[in-house]
């Protein structure tokens, strides 16, 4: 494999980026990277979403779980389409219940609804929030790429991680630098596009390498037992109740209670636009995540043809005996090399079992996966730290120029914190992302979810003395001990953690309102 061919076209799509971001952010001031000036256009925006909604995790990890069972795996076959089941019926509810609100109340930033609704701490505290889940969340599937590109490339010729993941950082600042939202709506549209060819490639080559058509596929997947959604196991961590609710809630609270997310949305410039907007991008996602799905399932028919095999291994983990399935090739020693889960599609891409060609294509969907994981989360991270934390458009004291130089600063501080938390990734080196993204949303985003819950259904008042933040620190912690119990009992809590999270906030918050009093 030709690193140099592979780095120059990771560089050429940089230059575009950044050609794209140029023509973007001319004439443009803070309302441009705030919300676009509410002038951006609906379907641009439900397409360029996709790509911020897939990111690295669908591209890498999704496909993965296709054959990835046992052990620290969630899923196996298709499975993971229950949770985009939940996940489908989630933006219904943000079209129908939250998008009118925002619409209504003019926001920039949507956690200016809590200060409207309660007060300045609920305000604060929801921005708070989101601040530490976006910049988990966004760095986790940063670091899935990054760790890609270091392993089969850079690592190669004597890049050290760090480097790597600061220089791409510094790319993606590049070209969010003025434009914010204006910007990102069309580098999202650009990446999107290339993520999706790219998967069709892999789909149309393993086709026709293994003599299938669409129909034969299928049928073949089903033999190997890689066609079954729905699990019936009550107590197991993927049953599909559990599954379904959970990416019902979690889509609620990473896209409707998500400034990144919504920052797009609220850039449209209508209500009735920003709700087709929402509706087409959850029609085409579940189609997509269906054919990320049947891609893995072909990932997998493809290594096993070239020789690939499963084998059950037991080691002790706390004086437990646990068996866990590992996929791959034999080495030389006749050991079985691991590529299940995150790994089978970049080994299978960069390891000399695709041709160049389809090695080109996928490097070029990788870092188009690459960039939305990053540059959203960057920009709304910015956003909502100026607005919501230091109130920066009501600042009249400061002229237009001092608060761009502010933002500025912000911009660069988040960008060296991305830096700290894909180093902290690294080191804990999980081979499976996508669970540890849900399971961390889980506990930062069901406060998130508890109070705009708590300011929708209800008409109480909350006091303003510090109890509301104490309570949103108080329920993830009480969520982790709940699961750690019931686990014992043998019961095992899987996406279904945000609503108990979400459940003990609300009712923390119960417990310290007041009616709300006319008088």
């Amino acid at each position: 494999m030709n690193i140099t061919v592979l780095l120059s076209i990771i560089f050429i799509y940089f230059f575009i980026l950044l050609g794209v971001a140029f023509y973007t952010s001319k004439n443009s001031d803070n309302q441009s990277f705030f919300i676009g000036n509410r002038k951006s256009k609906w379907w641009l925006v439900a397409f360029g979403m996709i790509g911020t909604s897939l990111s690295g995790v669908t591209f890498i990890s999704v496909p993965g779980t296709v054959g990835a069972t046992g052990g620290s795996y969630l899923f196996g076959g298709f499975e993971y389409f229950q949770f985009i089941i939940g996940n489908f019926i989630g933006y219904f509810i943000i079209a129908f219940l939250l998008l009118p609100l925002y619409y209504k109340m003019n926001l920039t930033s949507i956690y200016t609804y809590l200060n409207k609704r309660f007060n300045t701490e609920a305000h604060k505290t929801g921005s708070t929030f989101f601040i530490i889940s976006r910049a988990i969340g966004a760095t986790a599937r940063l670091y899935l790429v990054i760790n890609v590109l270091d392993i089969f490339l850079l690592n190669k010729l004597g890049v050290p991680f760090w480097l790597t993941t600061l220089v791409i950082l510094l790319m993606i600042l590049l070209y969010t630098f003025e434009g914010g939202v204006k910007t990102i709506v069309f580098t999202d549209t650009l990446q999107t596009s290339f993520m999706l060819i790219s998967m069709i490639a892999c789909i149309l080559f393993i086709m026709k390498n293994l003599n299938l058509n669409i129909r034969e596929s299928i049928d073949t997947l089903n033999i190997n037992g890689y066609l079954h959604i729905f699990n019936c196991d009550p107590h197991s961590k993927t049953f599909f109740l559990k599954h379904i609710l959970g990416g019902m809630f979690i889509t609620i609270a990473m896209t409707g209670l998500d400034q990144e997310m919504m920052q797009k949305n609220i850039s449209v410039k209508n209500l009735k636009d920003s709700k087709k907007n929402m509706l087409t991008f959850a029609t085409i996602l579940i189609l997509v995540n269906l054919l990320f799905l049947f891609m893995g399932g072909l990932l997998y028919l493809y290594a096993i043809n070239l020789g690939a095999e499963y084998q059950s291994v037991s080691h002790m983990i706390n004086h437990s005996q646990i068996t866990q399935n590992i996929f791959g090739f034999k080495d030389t020693s006749g050991k079985i090399q691991n590529i299940m889960g995150d790994n089978l599609f970049p080994t299978l891409s960069l390891a000399g079992y695709f041709p160049q060609y389809l090695a080109i294509i996928f490097i070029i969907g990788l870092v188009s996966a690459l960039f939305p994981s990053a540059d959203g989360a960057l920009t709304s991270l910015t956003s909502s730290f100026c607005v919501d934390i230091l109130g920066l458009p009501q600042k009249n004291n400061l002229t237009e120029k001092q608060k761009k130089s502010l933002r500025v600063k912000i911009h660069l501080t988040f960008t060296f914190i991305f830096l700290v938390l894909i180093l902290i990734f690294k080191k804990i080196n999980n081979d499976s992302i996508v669970y540890t993204i849900m399971d961390l949303a889980g506990f930062t985003y069901g406060p998130l979810l508890g109070l705009f819950s708590f300011g929708i259904f209800t008409k109480r008042i909350l006091p303003q003395n510090g109890k509301i933040f104490i309570i949103c620190i108080i329920a993830p912690i009480l969520s982790y001990l709940f699961r750690i119990l019931v686990l014992k009992l043998g019961y095992g809590i899987g996406l279904e953690l945000i609503i108990i999270n979400s459940g003990i906030t609300f009712l923390g918050l119960l417990l310290i309102s007041k009616k709300f009093d006319l008088q």
